[in-house]
């Protein structure tokens, strides 16, 4: 089997000797060049035509964040974006993964060289699914938002039609993975803003969720907010688990409420939509929504089948609007799908389904 050929893209020299080692020491991949700035990088990429590069976000003659939206405009190729800069500039992570980045890993802030090595098994999972992922060309439009992620976005004002008494006992439930922030985003913003609760989970580390939530609740007509133990779970509001943390929901007398605890990791993903869709299947039952959207591996997918054996209404994004099919096609395999959609159908179905009397007029997998 051919190897997938890397390139590597950081001004460091120790970070590059470093990762080009972790590579090479997998069978099914070599580092093929490393690259100290963005311009070395696009000749490289222009003459050994690398499957994945790896790449940095602080870097000398033209930031990284600049040298992805050229790349992704001009010549898309999987991308995991590798730096410190990720772990405490989140907004500027979650910007790279709105140019397309397929995912990220956060470079430890001191011990470089062995924390590295810490997460090497992380970065070559990372290069895989990578190599993997559907990739497409980059579209900017004139509203975009600055490279460094800084603009503030803004709130949509086209008026949308109610959903009114419908939205009151009703919860929507969505897990994601890889690619899951921008799949996630597109669901969110086509919901109206009396819709049902949302609880999604989204796998992601400790320090990235709650900039997630406030840039979606800056581009959607719901609020969006990092999910607080104990809380009301409200119509019109979406609630994110927090990175490192299970998000499950419980009944309180007439109220749903947002539990959000630690414990071990399910499906080695803490949170695990495996957690929070159980919970929807033995609390909400028949009054649940759930939503599988890109993602690789298996979580949730066998709790997703509980949920429809519980009476919920599941929609799975297909596979051609999917970054990676993973998650969405063991959800379909467990038979937990009622309809596979495009990912930009997804909304509009949800709330046909919320607006539907009989709930039979719908065509099921």
């Amino acid at each position: 089997m051919a190897k997938t050929r890397v390139v590597v893209v950081d001004d460091s020299a120790l970070v590059r000797s470093l990762l080009t080692e972790i590579i090479n020491r997998q069978p099914d991949m070599e580092c093929i060049g490393a690259a100290s700035d963005p311009l070395v990088a696009r000749e490289m990429i222009r003459n050994l035509n690398p499957d994945v590069i790896t790449l940095d976000v602080e870097m000398p003659r033209m930031d990284g964040i600049d040298f992805l939206s050229k790349l992704m405009r001009l010549r898309p190729m999987p991308v995991v974006m590798v730096s410190t800069l990720t772990e405490r500039g989140a907004d500027v992570t979650l910007r790279a993964l709105e140019l397309g980045a397929i995912d990220f890993v956060a470079k430890p802030k001191i011990g470089v060289a062995d924390g590295l090595k810490l997460l090497a098994e992380d970065i070559t999972d990372k290069v895989r699914i990578a190599a993997k992922a559907h990739i497409r060309k980059l579209h900017v439009p004139s509203s975009a938002p600055a490279a460094d992620g800084t603009a503030a976005p803004v709130r949509p004002a086209a008026p949308m039609a109610s959903l009114g008494r419908l939205s009151t006992e009703k919860i929507i439930f969505i897990g994601a993975s890889t690619g899951g922030t921008e799949a996630t985003k597109e669901v969110l913003i086509n919901l109206p803003p009396d819709c049902p609760a949302v609880m999604i989970t989204q796998h992601m580390p400790p320090g990235f969720t709650r900039s997630y939530a406030a840039r979606l609740d800056g581009l959607c007509r719901i609020r969006v907010k990092e999910a607080q133990d104990g809380e009301r779970v409200l119509p019109g509001h979406a609630y994110i688990a927090p990175g490192g943390l299970h998000l499950s929901v419980e009944r309180s007398g007439a109220n749903y409420i947002a539990r959000v605890q630690d414990g071990e990791p399910v499906n080695r993903h803490k949170p695990s939509v495996e957690v929070l869709f159980k919970s929807a299947a033995r609390v909400v039952g028949p009054n649940a929504l759930g939503i599988m959207l890109t993602g690789m591996g298996a979580d949730g997918a066998k709790a997703m089948r509980e949920l429809r054996d519980a009476g919920s209404y599941n929609l799975v994004q297909d596979e051609a609007s999917c970054v990676v099919f993973g998650m969405p096609r063991e959800a379909i395999n467990a038979g937990a799908a009622h309809e596979v959609l495009p990912l930009t159908q997804i909304a509009p179905h949800l709330i046909d389904r919320l607006r539907s009397t009989s709930g039979l007029s719908l065509n099921r997998v």
